[in-house]
């Protein structure tokens, strides 16, 4: 045999290098708070590009509205696609439509630009946040479905919080208001991406997802669950989001003040203080925080509504401190009650299901009606 024989051989494979359980478990929670992060983060901005642009607020309660129909649209085409393809891949494409949508918010020269940039961050954030809230499930050390309901509350909350707050300090105290907040967002992203590439992929049995319209379906075992879940998070985010709207008109008209801050601060308590009660009530009954968080809510809004009409600094601060309570309370109890039934198989459509409940992100004054949403039953799903 000639000493110049050729030898094949094959190069070793190399294991790809992921994160571990309880990394992996942080990464989905801290990519829910940022998508949640986010969705507030133009709140500050949208006066601003009303005057620098000149439409109107109908124009501008469109452009409010198109983030509720990009979720939608995202979770009736691709609620239950995670389950099928694995949560890996869904989050890669959804952190990089997050990352497209927020170099669409940078470089916006026009309305026209605002409703794209809504449009894309909409899809991308119901993509992300179903994707996510099943990855807490999948990932908790302890596979204690309570404890990832509980984590899923309170990085909702403070997500909200901080996204509205960190803007708004972003854009009262330092230069390129309609930029530096956006370049936030995109660092924060993007490091949740490279973290996606390590994440380990909890779904073992993985085939082409079909992106068909369906609507989102529960099994029939957690249907109760599921139907108190609800009930409990559309109270919640439905005032929620009505003071997000109107809280910092109303905050600049108690404290006579226009600064960004004191209108972020007040946002930042009803959704700080719902993070604080949630770590508070701990692993105590989910039903009882449920109700206790519905009578906060009430209490809450009354405080607020005493405010507006007597112009009240303390009756706002009160009320915003007590309604942010219930909001955290009503919300982590519906949410720990439904995440202790789903089934594996079943994590990301049924999360999918439940989002679109919360996810409408701050609503306009002027938009008074919520998106109806009609939906047949299927047997054996809701």
């Amino acid at each position: 045999m000639s000493a110049f024989n050729v030898i094949s051989w094959r190069r070793p494979a190399v294991a790809r290098r992921t994160l571990s359980q309880p990394v992996a478990y942080a990464l989905s929670a801290a990519i829910i708070g940022a998508a949640l992060f986010a969705s507030a983060t133009p709140s500050p901005l949208y006066q601003t590009y009303a005057r620098l642009w000149g439409f109107s607020s109908v124009l501008l309660t469109l452009v409010y509205a198109t983030y509720a129909i990009g979720v939608l649209a995202a979770l009736l085409l691709a609620g239950r696609v995670s389950d099928v393809a694995g949560r890996r891949p869904v989050l890669a494409i959804a952190l990089s439509a997050l990352l497209a949508a927020t170099v669409l918010y940078m470089v916006a020269q026009s309305v026209a630009w605002l409703f794209v940039a809504r449009a894309v961050q909409g899809l991308a954030t119901g993509l992300a946040l179903g994707t996510a809230s099943a990855g807490l499930l999948d990932f908790h050390p302890k596979q204690d479905p309570e404890r990832a309901g509980l984590a899923n509350g309170v990085v909702s909350a403070a997500g909200l919080g901080l996204g509205a707050l960190v803007s708004s300090a972003l854009v009262q105290l330092l230069p390129a208001p309609r930029v530096l907040p956006y370049v936030v967002v995109f660092v924060l992203f993007a490091v949740a991406l490279v973290g996606v590439v390590l994440m380990p992929e909890p779904v073992t049995s993985r085939s082409r997802p079909r992106l068909a319209p369906e609507r989102p379906r529960v099994p029939s075992s957690v249907r109760q669950a599921f139907v108190l879940a609800a009930l409990a998070v559309t109270s919640a985010y439905s005032i929620g989001g009505l003071f997000f709207a109107l809280g910092p008109e109303l905050s600049a008209r108690v404290f006579d003040s226009t600064n960004h801050l004191v209108s972020g601060i007040s946002l930042f308590l009803l959704a700080g203080v719902g993070a604080i009660a949630q770590l508070a009530y701990g692993r105590r009954a989910a039903w009882f925080g449920a109700a206790a968080g519905s009578v906060a809510l009430a209490l809450g809004v009354l405080l607020i509504a005493l405010a507006a009409a007597d112009n009240s600094a303390a009756a706002l601060i009160v009320g915003s401190i007590v309604g942010g309570a219930g909001f955290g309370l009503a919300f982590l109890g519906s949410l720990r009650a439904l995440s202790a039934q789903i089934p594996p198989s079943h994590r990301a459509g049924v999360m999918s299901a439940f989002f679109p409940r919360r996810l409408r992100g701050p609503l306009h004054p002027s938009c008074s009606r919520r998106l109806s949403r009609t939906a047949a039953r299927p047997r054996g799903d809701l």
